[in-house]
C-alpha cells in the first residue's frame, strides 16, 4: 500500500461511518413508533466492576421519564460511537432509557483488552448495578456480532428485571464458528484477530492468512504475540480441552439454561449462521416457547447478499424489528409466541414456521457422472450411471481457489454472498457437473448434502463443493458451498487417518438455505480442494494445520457410477 493510499483510508472509513449514520437516522424516520419526547439527560460515569476496573458507561434518559424500560448495549468497537448515539437518541425519543458501555480498555474504559474473557462478569456487574437504579423498571439487552456475545455469555444468569435479549449474527457454539471439518474459517477470524490485537497492525490480510506456519504469524507479521489467537488455530479437534472446558463450554451450554425470551436474527450469508442454528436448537424449552428466530438474505452487516434476485418484499427492519420487540416485552409486557421466519431467495417472500430446520416435503437425489460430458463439464443425472467412472485433478496449495460467493467471509467483503460465478473450466483444479433443465420451480429448504467417493495420493487433504443455479440467460450464481478433509471426514470430532490411494466416502454438509430454483434453470456443482480465504489452505500434509510450514501437491480423484454413487441430496419444500 502506498503512502497516499494509507492517508486516504481513514477518510474513506470516516465517510462510510457518516453514510451509515445518516442511513440509520432515515430508518428511524420510517418506523411505526413515532417520537413523543426527546433526550432529557445524558449521564456519563466510570462504572466500577467487581475487581475495581472502571468502564465508561453512558445513560441516555428521556425527558419527563423518571422510571421506565431500559435497553443496553456493551461494545468493544470504538468506531461505533456515532451509530450507537443515533440508536440511543432515537430510542429515547420513544420512551426508552438507553445505556451504552465500552468493554475494557476501549474508548475510555480502564483495564486490559483480552477478547471474551471478562465479558460475563463485567456484564453481570453492570446489569446488577442497572437494576438497582431508581430509573430502571425493566431491561432489554441488544447487540449484534461481538455485542451479541456480550449478551449471550451471561444470558442464563441475568437479574429478574432483565426480561429479554435481541441478539444478532452470533452463535454460542464457538467451534462451529471457527472450524469446518478441520479447516479454520480464516477470513473472519484471522482478520478479527489482526484488527483487534490491541495495537495498530498494517500487515496485509491475505499475506497474513497464507503465512506458514500460521502459529507464528502474530509475532512475524503483526509484531505482537496473541495467545488467544494461537489457542483458536491450534485447537482443531472438537473434543480438545479448549472447546470442551472453560469459557467456550460454558457459552455453548448457556442457551439451554436460559429462562428469558430471545430474538435471534441471522443472515443466510453470515459467518455465524451455522453456530446460531445450533444455538437456537439448544434453547431451553422455557426460553424457546417465547423466542423468535429470523433468517434473511443478509451478510454479517444485514446488507442483502444476493445477486440477480428480486428483493422487493425484503424490506429493512434492522431498527423496526428491535423496536417492536422491546415495545412488546418491556412496555406492553406481552410474551410473544414461538416463531421462525425465513426469507426464500428467488421467490422474494418471507415464510413463517413453528420449527427449525423447516420441515422438508422430500429429498431429490441427483447423481454425478464423470463419464458423460457436455460442452461445459461433466454431468448431473437423475439416474445413477452403470459401472464406474472417475475424473482427477491436481491440487496445489500454493495456488488455491479464491473464495468468490461464500458464507464465511468478512474481511474479503467482495466475495460474500450469492455472486455471479466464473464459467466452467475457468481452472483445471475445479471440476464442474451440470444438470439438465429444471422443468418446474423447486423450493429448497434445509441442508444440502453432497456425497462423494474420492481418493488422494497424500495422507490428508481437502475437498470442497459449491452448488450453483444457472439461469436461462447463462448467468450462474452460487447457492451454497462447503468443505471437508479426509482427516475429519463424516463428522469426526478428532483427527483420523487416511491411507493414500484408498477410495473413501465423504459427506459434505452445507448450511441450511431457503432458495427457489427457477423453471428453465440448471444446477451446477463444482468440486475442488480449496476455498481461500474463507477456509485455511490445506497443505496436503497430515497434522495440525497451524503448525505446518511446507506444502505439497496432491492428485485428487472423484469416482461416480453404480459402484461409487456420488450424489447431491437436495431437501425441497415443494416440487
Amino acid at each position: 500500500m502506498t503512502e497516499a493510499e494509507k492517508e486516504k483510508q481513514p477518510l474513506e472509513t470516516e465517510n462510510v461511518r457518516e453514510k451509515n449514520r445518516l442511513y440509520t437516522i432515515k430508518l428511524y424516520e420510517k418506523v411505526r413508533q413515532r417520537p413523543f419526547t426527546d433526550v432529557g439527560k445524558i449521564e456519563e460515569i466510570m462504572l466500577p466492576m467487581s475487581d475495581g476496573i472502571r468502564l465508561r458507561t453512558i445513560c441516555y434518559i428521556p425527558q419527563g421519564i423518571t422510571s421506565g424500560p431500559v435497553v443496553i448495549q456493551r461494545t468493544c468497537y470504538s468506531q461505533m460511537e456515532d451509530i450507537l448515539e443515533v440508536h440511543a437518541r432515537e430510542f429515547c425519543k420513544r420512551g426508552f432509557i438507553f445505556v451504552i458501555q465500552w468493554c475494557r480498555s476501549i474508548n475510555g474504559s480502564e483495564g486490559k483488552w483480552i477478547p471474551n474473557i471478562n465479558e460475563r462478569q463485567d456484564g453481570l456487574d453492570t446489569l446488577n448495578w442497572l437494576c438497582e437504579q431508581p430509573f430502571t423498571d425493566c431491561v432489554g439487552y441488544w447487540g449484534n456480532s461481538y455485542l451479541a456475545f456480550t449478551g449471550w455469555c451471561m444470558a442464563d444468569a441475568v437479574p429478574d428485571k432483565v426480561k429479554t435479549m435481541y441478539l444478532g449474527v452470533y452463535g454460542c457454539d464457538r467451534h462451529v464458528s471457527a472450524y469446518k471439518d478441520g479447516l479454520f474459517r480464516q477470513d473472519i477470524l484471522t482478520s478479527w484477530a489482526r484488527d483487534n490485537a490491541g495495537v495498530p497492525i498494517e500487515a496485509d490480510h491475505l499475506e497474513s492468512c497464507m503465512y506458514r506456519p500460521q502459529i507464528e504469524v502474530d509475532e512475524a507479521l503483526w509484531g505482537v504475540r496473541l495467545e488467544w489467537y494461537r489457542d483458536w488455530i491450534s485447537n482443531t479437534d472438537r473434543t480438545s480441552n479448549y472447546w470442551s472446558q472453560g469459557l467456550w463450554k460454558e457459552l455453548k451450554e448457556i442457551p439451554g439454561k436460559m429462562k428469558i425470551p430471545v430474538f435471534i436474527r441471522e443472515g443466510w450469508y453470515d459467518h455465524h449462521l451455522g453456530s446460531a442454528i445450533v444455538t437456537y436448537a439448544d434453547l431451553s424449552e422455557e426460553s424457546r416457547k417465547h423466542s423468535v428466530f429470523q433468517i434473511g438474505p443478509w451478510n454479517h452487516g444485514y446488507s442483502p447478499a444476493v445477486t440477480g434476485q428480486p428483493l422487493e418484499n425484503l424490506g429493512d427492519d434492522s431498527v423496526q424489528s428491535p423496536l417492536d420487540w422491546f415495545e412488546q416485552l418491556l412496555i406492553k409486557k406481552e410474551m410473544p409466541e414461538k416463531v421462525v421466519y425465513t426469507y426464500c431467495i428467488g421467490a422474494d417472500k418471507w415464510e413463517k414456521w413453528n420449527q427449525f430446520s423447516v420441515p422438508a416435503a422430500g429429498k431429490k437425489i441427483i447423481y454425478l457422472d464423470a463419464e458423460q460430458e457436455n460442452s461445459k463439464g461433466k454431468t448431473l443425472t437423475k439416474e445413477c450411471a452403470p459401472g464406474q467412472s472417475n475424473v482427477s485433478f491436481i491440487y496445489d496449495p500454493q495456488n488455491p481457489v479464491i473464495s468468490h460467493g461464500a458464507e464465511s467471509l468478512f474481511s474479503s467483503q467482495s466475495g460474500v454472498g450469492s455472486l455471479i460465478q466464473p464459467e466452467c473450466g475457468y481452472r483445471e483444479d475445479v471440476v464442474s457437473f451440470i444438470s439438465g433443465t429444471i422443468v418446474d420451480p423447486v423450493e429448497i429448504g434445509g441442508k444440502i448434502r453432497v456425497k462423494l467417493y474420492v481418493s488422494s495420493d497424500v495422507q490428508d487433504t481437502a475437498f470442497s463443493a459449491k452448488l450453483m443455479e444457472i439461469f436461462e440467460d447463462g448467468t450462474t450464481v452460487n447457492i451454497r458451498g462447503t468443505i471437508t478433509t479426509l482427516a475429519y471426514r463424516n463428522g469426526r470430532t478428532e483427527r483420523g487417518d487416511y491411507t493414500p490411494g484408498e477410495i473413501v466416502e465423504i459427506n459434505l454438509e452445507m448450511w441450511d438455505i431457503s432458495w427457489m430454483l427457477k423453471k428453465g434453470s440448471k444446477l451446477r456443482l463444482d468440486i475442488s480442494s480449496s476455498d481461500f480465504p474463507q477456509y485455511s489452505i490445506h497443505s496436503n500434509f497430515p497434522g495440525n494445520w497451524a503448525m505446518q510450514k511446507e506444502t505439497q501437491k496432491a492428485v485428487q480423484t472423484i469416482y461416480t457410477g453404480e459402484d461409487y454413487p456420488s450424489a447431491i441430496e437436495i431437501p425441497y419444500i415443494n416440487a
